[in-house]
């Protein structure tokens, strides 16, 4: 896997990730390229300098900004320990019903990770996994929360729920989100980019909320929708 772009490598230079090199263009001078290849050096990673057309050829019309990452195939946290973990707190965790835009769940992992969610999880098949491009998307915040996938959706929350977790569904046709409780351990679920929530998986929900709207366009983005919901949930579990 290719980690792109200065701070995307930076956040995994801060984990304790594999890394199996890093590719750095030859003329950079500048103090927070500097700090970047010391962080490097520190922990014993390989640093291979090259130019910038070889940087060019490696990620073709992508901006690396003279970083590029090799790593090993993402790590994928294990789905039962995410949930012993969320047994024992009241956490907050974004479920995905059917996110397939890579773009889309790249700016969710950002999203979540910034927000500071407790972990996100979505399905193993016929869903957008853990990519080069999410990564760079994602700016890096894939390194530092906890994903998994599921082979169900839907069985997923059963056990979410067994763990007394309430589950939230966002999606038009509920209650206004800005008067919903998200305190205790709460379930946020987002559906798919054209489907949103599958009838079956909203069956599971024990309610859904909806962002008001106030245009002439009745739906936003699914990541953009995430953020929205991500953010109003935390405020109100946070005091704020």
């Amino acid at each position: 896997m290719k980690i792109e772009g200065r701070n995307a490598v930076n956040e995994l230079l801060k984990t304790d990730a594999a890394i199996d090199k890093i590719l750095a263009e030859n003329s950079l001078r500048d103090a927070e390229s500097r700090a970047l290849l010391s962080r490097a050096r520190e922990k014993g990673v390989r640093v291979q300098f090259a130019d910038r057309a070889a940087l060019d050829r490696e990620c073709p019309g992508r901006k690396h900004q003279g970083f590029i990452a090799f790593t090993p195939d993402y790590r994928y946290a294990d789905e039962d320990e995410l949930l012993r973990s969320a047994e024992k707190k009241d956490g907050f965790y974004v479920v995905l019903d059917g996110i397939t835009d890579p773009h889309n769940l790249g700016s969710i992992i950002r999203v979540c990770e910034c927000a500071g969610v407790d972990g996100l999880l979505f399905a193993e098949r016929r869903a957008a996994g853990v990519t080069d491009a999410v990564m760079r998307i994602s700016e890096g915040a894939a390194n530092h929360l906890p994903i998994a996938r599921t082979g169900n959706v839907n069985r997923l929350l059963d056990e979410f729920k067994k763990a007394g977790y309430w589950v939230t569904g966002a999606e038009l046709g509920g209650e206004n989100i800005y008067r919903a409780d998200f305190s205790g351990k709460c379930v946020l679920v987002i559906g798919g980019e054209d489907t949103g929530i599958r009838r079956l998986t909203r069956e599971k929900c024990d309610r859904i909320v909806s962002i008001p709207m106030f245009g002439k366009v009745n739906s936003l983005n699914a990541s953009v929708a995430c953020g929205v919901a991500v953010f109003e949930a935390m405020r109100r579990r946070r005091g704020l």
